[in-house]
């Protein structure tokens, strides 16, 4: 069965998710699927967010729906922003790719009654981690998607974290970093095992999952996981990642009159201390 492979299995996305693939799911908390966007895609994507950046900048936007912006500096010394929220709302190309019926078993792995929330939670979200002076994104502390549902007010449910890569991430180059299995643990360990985004050290049990230009990643919200920091410096160290809010329960569509998120506001917070040091 699926459980017994071997943690690095990099799997094909087919008609269906395999009862292999969903066993592997069950015990270890995430699946890595190989190649799933194609080079033209992965271009057509960057370019999106170019433009959207350049869009948002000169519209002095500092938040979307009431999620802030992650703003920074590239390598050049540019102002650079580093987490765009909602991206497929503004662009036909995004909301149309993530609605290809190639991702219709990651639907149906989420539930059968999944649905696309580009105007929930942060919506199509992309990340552009860089290690620059400058830069208030190069790496991501450990945490669990669970300390979310307590500031909704609700206990911790699962969901599932769709990731697609755009740039080939090796060990070296920082990315994303599981321990398989924390998605199976108590209360008391999700919410104290480590100091949310702060702790960032190696843990015994990580894996790191090294990704190519398209790949797509599923993993557990409850799997406690971090993103760490480049090895390289500049624009090397460049790692783009685009997460698709597969949903399931109430509809819970945002717009500009939506608050900001005490745990976005923590963030912003933090940022702005990292900033001024």
């Amino acid at each position: 069965m699926g459980s017994n492979l071997p943690l690095p299995t990099r799997f094909t996305l087919g008609p269906t998710v395999t009862d292999e693939q969903r066993a592997f799911l069950d015990r270890h908390g995430f699946l890595h699927f190989s190649r799933v966007a194609t080079p033209g895609e992965v271009a057509m994507i960057a370019a999106e967010m170019d433009r959207i950046e350049h869009e948002w900048l000169a519209a002095g936007r500092t938040r979307v729906f009431g999620i802030p912006l992650f703003f920074g500096r590239d390598h050049a010394g540019k102002r650079f922003l580093q987490r765009l929220a909602f991206t497929s709302v503004f662009s036909e190309k995004i909301r149309a790719f993530v609605r290809d019926p190639r991702f219709a078993p990651i639907l149906d792995l989420v539930g059968a009654d999944a649905r696309i929330g580009d105007a929930e939670k942060d919506g199509v979200v992309i990340n552009r981690y860089l290690n620059v002076p400058g830069s208030v994104y190069p790496r991501l502390g450990w945490h669990t998607d669970g300390l979310r549902d307590l500031f909704y007010g609700r206990m911790p449910q699962r969901m599932l974290n769709i990731g697609l890569h755009f740039d080939r991430c090796t060990r070296e180059n920082g990315g994303l970093r599981l321990i398989p299995g924390s998605h199976t643990q108590g209360f008391w360990s999700m919410c104290f095992r480590k100091t949310y985004f702060v702790s960032h050290g190696d843990d015994p049990a990580e894996i790191c999952v090294e990704t190519e230009p398209g790949d797509l990643t599923v993993h557990d919200g409850r799997l406690w996981h971090r993103v760490a920091r480049s090895q390289y410096e500049g624009a090397p160290s460049l790692r783009r990642s685009m997460y698709l809010p597969y949903l399931t329960g109430p509809y819970e569509p945002k717009s500009d009159e939506s608050p900001t998120p005490l745990y976005h506001r923590l963030g912003e917070w933090m940022r702005g201390r990292r900033g001024a040091m």
